[in-house]
Parts: C-alpha cells; structure tokens; sequence
C-alpha cells in the first residue's frame, strides 16, 4: 500500500498557498514594496511594517513541511529527514530576519541557505526503485525536480551575487517549485491506491459473478 495519511495531503496543499497567500498579504501591509526586485525575507526585516506576518508563514510552512515528511511513509527516510531539516532551518530564517536596509546577518544567510539546499535535495534522497513505486517517488522524476528546483536556486543566486532587478521574482520562482513538489508527490501516491482498489473491485465482481451462474458442465456419472 502506497498511502499518504489524510492529514499528510491537507499539509502538503495547504504549504504552497500559504506561502503565495502569505507573501502576497505582508506585501500589500508595505508602504513600499516591488515583488520583482525586494526579496520575501525584506517582509520580515527589523523595521518592516507588520514583519510578524511573514514571520509567521515562515513558521507555518516549515510545520507543513515537517507534518507532510511524516505523513511520506513510501518516501526513504534519508529524504524525509532532509526535508524535514531543510524545513527546520527555514523556520529558523524567522528567528534570524535581516536588518533594516535588506543588510543580512550571518545566522540569517547560513538558515536560509541550509533551507534552499535541504528543500532542493530531498526529492533525490527519498526516490525509489520499482514498478510499484509512485511516479513521484521515482529517480526520473525526482531527478527532474531537483534539476528544475538546482536552476531556479542558480538563477536566484545569481540575481544575489550580481546585484540584478529580478531578485525578487527569481525568490519567489524557487519558493513555488519547492513548496509544490510534496504535494505533487502525495498525489501521485494515492494514484497506485485508486488503481488498486479499481483492480479489487473488477475482481470480486467477477468472482462474484461466477459463483453466482449456474453451471454448464455435464453431470458426472
């Protein structure tokens, strides 16, 4: 059986529209704020206005994150501690914001690239081989991701490192690729149930049917 536990599928739902949701409202509280060039972390720097709100959907992801890496029980466990740690130190952004001024401190940097990598990287620590393993949970696919997930990373540090105008959107690239990935996993873990339950269901209906009809052959004698 490749199930996920209910609570595991509201977790891994409710991880990205938190943090769209979340990022979008403590913009909207900021006198001035250009999604495309400030960063998600500026929402929750020392003198931001209301920084409690990213603050908080920092800390409500991460315990999405966490609750979805429990409920994976198909996935390795290598990569559900990854996930889970990668979840953890995002979390810790929260107690480590930047200062005024977009100026990060050390402990901010160190989290939140602990964060990105762990959160990057579990896809290829929780794959498995086998014709029965989810499509989620296979290396084709979770190479995939990771590869997609590695770019997006690239091109936001990229953005970081040369002083670009689109730090803001290649941030917020990477938080959408990330926090939707566990949830397409779960998905595809309840796709092998259905199939199989379909394939019990058409097979005691025939059985079913079989005794019930009466029999053709000839009597013995």
């Amino acid at each position: 059986m490749w199930g996920v536990p209910w609570w595991g599928l509201i977790s891994s739902a409710a991880a990205p529209v938190l943090l769209i949701g979340g990022w979008t409202v403590a913009a909207g509280l900021q006198p001035r704020f250009d999604p495309v060039t400030d960063t998600v972390s500026a929402l929750a720097a020392i003198g931001a206005t209301d920084r409690w709100v990213m603050n908080l959907v920092f800390l409500l992801v991460g315990t999405c994150y966490i609750v979805t890496a429990l409920a994976l029980r198909p996935a390795k466990a290598p990569g559900r501690l990854t996930l889970i740690g990668g979840a953890a130190a995002g979390m810790l952004v929260a107690a480590n914001p930047e200062h005024a001024g977009g100026f990060g401190s050390v402990p901010h940097f160190v989290f939140a690239s602990i964060g990105f990598a762990g959160l990057t990287l579990w896809p290829a620590t929780a794959a498995k081989r086998g014709p029965a393993v989810p499509w989620g949970l296979r290396p084709g696919p979770a190479a995939a991701a990771v590869a997609v997930q590695f770019a997006l990373l690239a091109w936001f540090g990229a953005e970081l490192i040369l002083g670009a105008h689109q730090v803001g959107l290649a941030e917020r690239a990477v938080g959408v690729a990330q926090s939707s990935w566990p949830l397409a996993v779960v998905l595809s873990c309840y796709l092998p149930l259905r199939a199989l339950a379909q394939s019990q269901s058409t097979k005691a209906t025939y059985a079913s049917t079989a005794a019930a009809a009466p029999s053709t052959e000839p009597p013995t004698t």
